[in-house]
């Protein structure tokens, strides 16, 4: 009885605490998710099919999108974007070429060569009929808490992508992104890597207990323990763009939006201790937005101009 009663007047904190922060309606998608007169048009290269090593066993597919200011002699900022299906969807809720095209017209992001990947999918060929659905390896790689995934993205993909295209080789100007476990694979990334992306968009971010694995030698650390980590470990020099609805998942792997604000809490405390110590070196850089929204890309989407200006806004 007392176990229920603690429980039920932890509930009603956390009810109360988020009645309390600053929540974002009516988020829609905005002008800068469809084509404007005048402004240049980009190119969608893609699928490509893309066997690893790294993540053995496994294919996917990618797109390229070229903003058309790209000049070879120049190299292109980059924006790497998981869940690659979703993200190049013209008719979905993130649309992000189209948001890059508009937003590198206007100045408000550099020229960036967009890197849109799919999870893997454990099988000779990318499945033709999967279309907006998840292949079947995407947990293992985007809710792992250890570096693979970020091999990947750094000693395979990139270079590949450079095969072909000037790249810049600057961490500031290289920024990763995608929702849910899209986006916790992208912090992941950066928090691995910070020395390659140091700009991450995170939207309905799974840190949550997904990955989580007591029963593996050693223990796999799972998405709840990054709040942890962040309150104990060395800052890293990121810049990092954070969503999540009051009405995100509730499930047996955790409660998403109570995950997402320990995320934001681990930063701050983060950085007001480094200042209360007055330690040399970076600080997070954040801005977290709490919407009305559920468990999918809309609110995510509809704020990836506005999360975007932001990631960007120091380099412009």
């Amino acid at each position: 009885m007392k176990h229920i009663l603690l429980i039920l007047a932890l509930l009603t904190l956390f009810s109360a605490n988020a009645a309390e922060l600053p929540i974002r309606t009516g988020l829609t998608l905005t002008a800068d998710h469809f084509p404007q007169q005048g402004v240049p048009k980009g190119e969608l290269k893609g699928p490509f099919e893309f066997h690893s090593q790294i993540m053995a066993n496994t294919v996917r597919r990618y797109w390229l999108f070229i903003p058309a200011q790209y000049q070879p002699s120049k190299p292109a900022s980059v924006l790497v974007f998981q869940d690659g299906q979703r993200a190049t969807n013209p008719q979905g809720s993130l649309r992000v070429p189209q948001v890059m095209e508009n937003l590198i017209a206007k100045g408000d992001m550099p020229v960036t060569i967009g890197i849109f990947i799919t999870p893997g999918n454990l099988s000779e060929h990318y499945p033709q009929n999967l279309g907006m659905s998840n292949p079947d390896h995407r947990a293992p790689e985007y809710d792992a808490m250890d570096d693979r995934y970020a091999r990947f993205i750094v000693e395979e993909m990139l270079p590949a992508v450079s095969k072909d295209y000037n790249l810049t080789k600057d961490p500031e100007q290289r920024a990763i992104g995608g929702t849910s476990s899209g986006a916790i694979a992208a912090f992941t990334v950066a928090w691995h890597r910070p020395d390659v992306f140091r700009k991450v968009y995170s939207s309905i971010g799974s840190y949550v207990s997904i990955g989580f694995d007591a029963d593996s030698q050693p223990i796999k650390l799972g998405g709840q323990d990054y709040p942890a980590l962040i309150r104990r470990e060395a800052i890293r020099p990121l810049r990092i763009f954070i969503q999540d609805g009051i009405n995100d998942l509730d499930n047996e792997w955790g409660n998403w939006f109570l995950a997402n604000q320990q995320m934001v809490k681990a930063l701050e405390y983060a950085n007001r201790i480094a200042d209360q110590q007055t330690l040399e070196g970076a600080r997070y850089q954040l801005r977290n937005v709490w919407t009305d929204g559920e468990h999918n890309d809309q609110h995510g989407g509809a704020l990836l101009p506005e999360g975007l200006r932001w990631l960007w806004k120091a380099n412009n």
